[in-house]
């Protein structure tokens, strides 16, 4: 027996259940459905993000910035797969740019220079994780000197 619920504007059916008169209502809320055969596609969505959009750890970077690595990612080949055929990369940032133009540009930006202060403390060691676990006295990071890198202008 259903009765009429003036106050909630639906059915009662009996003390436990509610029927909504308002079928926006009753369709809100989160699906119950459990099982999906394309479920597969959707998982781990946000893992697929933060991993696309993952840059390189400041450790790596820092071994990026030694000189005969910096040599060679700094005067990389033509490849026309990458962002302006691999030509304009950013060592601290691990960027590459259209042009010679929007590179100068983001070494401007409030993200490159963020970069850089991180860049200024020397990278965490297994010498440093040993200290601090008590195998040693502790000794501060020390500060590292990083300048912008140099832009060549007579590239075309």
């Amino acid at each position: 027996m259903k009765l009429w619920d003036p106050e909630s504007k639906g059915f009662r059916l009996c003390s436990d259940h509610f029927i909504s008169a308002n079928p926006v209502a009753s369709a809100m809320g989160k699906s119950k459905q459990t099982g999906n055969h394309k479920s597969d596609k959707k998982k781990n969505i946000s893992k697929k993000w933060k991993l696309k959009r993952r840059t390189k750890d400041l450790d790596q970077i820092h071994s990026d910035m030694k000189p005969e690595t910096a040599a060679k990612l700094l005067h990389q080949e033509v490849d026309y797969d990458m962002t302006g055929c691999a030509q304009h990369y950013c060592l601290h940032c691990a960027r590459y740019f259209v042009d010679l133009r929007a590179l100068k540009e983001h070494f401007k930006t409030k993200g490159h220079k963020k970069r850089l202060k991180q860049l200024r403390e020397e990278p965490y060691t297994q010498a440093e994780a040993e200290r601090a676990a008590g195998m040693g006295s502790y000794i501060p990071p020390k500060s590292v000197e990083v300048k912008t890198q140099p832009v060549e202008e007579d590239m075309d």
